[in-house]
């Protein structure tokens, strides 16, 4: 299991980003505040007189600073005390553009929550001694699997067109509940908005803005092993299509029941790998295909 240690006043040694939205705030100041209503003003008191709040440039700022829809503010992550995890992640490949990372169970990618070193680009970054590591998607916590990050501001907007544009072939494995009476292959459409609470996700009525593909691997006694390929990529879409299916992902703490909330325990992670990234390469036009060593 991992060990838990306290971490007295834990930061991040590189800071996070964030541009600023529209909105009505006079400072900059005001608009942290509200963007980060758990965090409170002291806290951000706080960081401010630190200087631990900066500007794209890197130049603290204060709390007067003035508000501007759009600027890049930079600002690092601090906890009282933080979770040690012993998973370890593994690195796939590693070019002047791209690291491809296979990350395990429970790992966050980036500083949320409880998490601020405890991170995969945290490690990344120590790794590397760079600072222009950024993860090129999502990936859950809870999931583990292969992860795509840019090492190169140059060349990072032609890698992140691959994900707006859906020109990244993504393909996850599950263990979930058989579906015996479903015919295979097929498509999940629906409607996937912010649930209750806020972590979670629902579908409702409506027009479908989510799909995903899902065929069966494998037919088990217990457990089926399920491909799931997402058209799209809704917050916990695959995890709430396969609820949603009546065969939920084996250990989802989430869905289609929000369970008590436990220490994390290695010997039962989510059954859910992303198992392999492919995509044609903007850059020479090579065919790119990674997949995980990792199994379920």
């Amino acid at each position: 299991m991992p060990a838990r240690q306290p971490v007295v006043s834990s930061a991040t040694s590189t800071p996070s980003r964030l541009q600023l939205p529209p909105g009505p705030w006079a400072t900059v100041f005001d608009a942290l505040c509200a963007r980060f209503p758990a965090i409170d003003r002291e806290t951000w008191h706080s960081r401010f007189a630190r200087g631990r709040v900066l500007d794209a440039d890197g130049t603290p700022l204060t709390e007067r600073t003035p508000f501007r829809t759009g600027a890049e503010i930079r600002y690092y992550r601090e906890v009282d005390s933080e979770p040690c995890l012993a998973v370890q992640e593994t690195i796939l490949h590693v070019d002047e553009h791209l690291i491809v990372v296979d990350k395990p169970h429970f790992l966050p990618v980036t500083p949320g929550g409880i998490y601020v070193n405890e991170t995969l680009l945290a490690r990344l970054l120590k790794r590397f001694g760079e600072d222009d590591i950024v993860p090129l998607h999502r990936l859950d916590r809870l999931t583990a699997g292969v992860m795509l990050f840019s090492r190169d501001p140059k060349t990072r907007s032609r890698y992140q067109s691959l994900f707006r544009d859906r020109a990244i072939h993504k393909r996850y494995e599950a263990l979930a509940l058989p579906l015996p009476m479903a015919t295979w292959p097929l498509e999940r459409r629906s409607r996937l908005v912010r649930g209750e609470p806020f972590f979670r996700t629902q579908e409702i009525d409506g027009v479908p803005n989510a799909c995903t593909r899902i065929d069966v691997i494998e037919r088990g006694p217990e457990a089926w092993r399920y491909a799931l390929e997402p058209v799209t990529g809704r917050k916990h879409q695959l995890r709430v299509h396969m609820a949603a299916l009546g065969a939920p992902i084996r250990n989802d703490p989430l869905y289609p029941q929000l369970a008590d909330q436990t220490p994390d325990d290695p010997e039962c992670p989510l059954k859910l790998l992303a198992r392999s990234l492919a995509f044609i390469d903007p850059l020479d036009g090579s065919a790119r295909y990674f997949e995980s060593r990792l199994q379920l």
